[in-house]
């Protein structure tokens, strides 16, 4: 097996760089594509230059052709209401920027979070670390280094999260090195990963990728960011099956999202969708308030209505956990529901 895996790698990896690089950043090319009049979205478009867009073309292929609303488009277009100054939402909403190891956040006792990589396959514009210090953060093997000395330090930890950006932009090679690294401190015993990237190029998933996470002696997690039913097509499915038959246990965190999936519909719809597809839903977040994403905010009440009527519709291991990140916080904050 591993001869095969080596043999097969490189082509393999080379399908997941390849969509990387041929990700849509035109806005005007992206509505064209979906068959939509651009001249009246035009005036958002100089929105990229507070965040670039890049959607890869496998997620384009999800989105409706003529439907100027489709609740995947609305995640990665750049609109004129991201250039609004709103009160409350801030570029740095979860007070993660004053870390003190590159690369390395410890918010929570039992578990560190390490930054491996800044770039994402996509960019969604509500995304709260949309402003973050990359360059000062960036990932490789010397800041890796630093980050596992951290760990050989703090026994208290017990769990690593491999974020971004998106920790899956590492190439294989780079993961088997980190992964290793990771495994030889004796108390930590479970890695979670934060990924986008197989959801949006489901080519990432590649052989050499699920062996080492099947090899690994820690509990594996990994943990997608899905939004919408429609984000889930079966070259997704036949990935995250991949993934399953490795022993990785899937979860799945969304963002409540104006636009996109604010009606107990499309919620049902998701949590079908994801367990169909043997990933758990985990959690649902209101919106970080993060700077330029404000026309995306479900108020408080509205979210817990919306939540309280998903209760309703579906299996309890089916209903996400309400939640909010506050910075500063021990734990992620649930939003008590009020149920009639």
């Amino acid at each position: 097996m591993p001869d095969i895996i080596t043999r097969n790698a490189p082509s393999v990896e080379q399908n997941w760089l390849k969509e990387m690089a041929n990700a849509v950043s035109d806005p005007q090319k992206l509505l064209q594509q979906l068959d939509i009049e651009p001249s009246a979205w035009t005036p958002g478009f100089s929105a990229r230059e507070l965040f670039s867009q890049r959607v890869p073309q496998s997620f384009i292929n999800r989105m409706e052709k003529g439907n100027p609303h489709d609740p995947l488009l609305r995640q990665v277009l750049p609109v004129i209401e991201e250039f609004e100054e709103v009160s409350g939402f801030t570029t740095d909403p979860l007070e993660e920027q004053d870390n003190t190891v590159p690369g390395l956040l410890h918010k929570y006792k039992n578990r560190v979070l390490m930054i491996v990589k800044g770039g994402c396959a996509i960019n969604c514009r509500y995304c709260f670390r949309r402003h973050f210090p990359y360059e000062d953060n960036k990932g490789g093997k010397d800041v890796w280094r630093e980050a596992i000395t951290y760990l050989q330090q703090h026994p208290e930890v017990d769990e690593v999260i491999l974020s971004g950006g998106d920790p899956l932009m590492a190439k294989d090679h780079e993961l088997q090195w980190l992964i290793e690294a990771i495994e030889s401190v004796p108390h930590i015993k479970r890695l979670r990963i934060h990924t986008r990237l197989p959801v949006v190029i489901p080519s990432r998933v590649t052989l050499a990728l699920t062996h080492m996470l099947e090899s690994s002696r820690l509990g594996v997690v990994l943990v997608t960011h899905i939004n919408h039913a429609n984000e889930i097509d079966d070259e997704l499915r036949a990935s995250m099956e991949k993934l399953k038959q490795a022993g990785v246990t899937l979860l799945n965190q969304g963002v409540l999202l104006r636009g996109v999936n604010d009606s107990v519909e499309a919620l049902k719809n998701l949590s079908n969708s994801l367990f169909d597809t043997g990933i758990l839903p985990y959690y649902l977040h209101v919106l970080d308030k993060v700077k330029g994403a404000a026309h995306f905010l479900v108020d408080d009440d509205e979210a817990k209505k919306l939540m309280s009527g998903l209760i309703k519709e579906v299996s309890g291991y089916m209903v996400p956990r309400l939640t909010r990140e506050i910075g500063g916080r021990d734990s992620k904050t649930p939003l008590d529901l009020h149920l009639e």
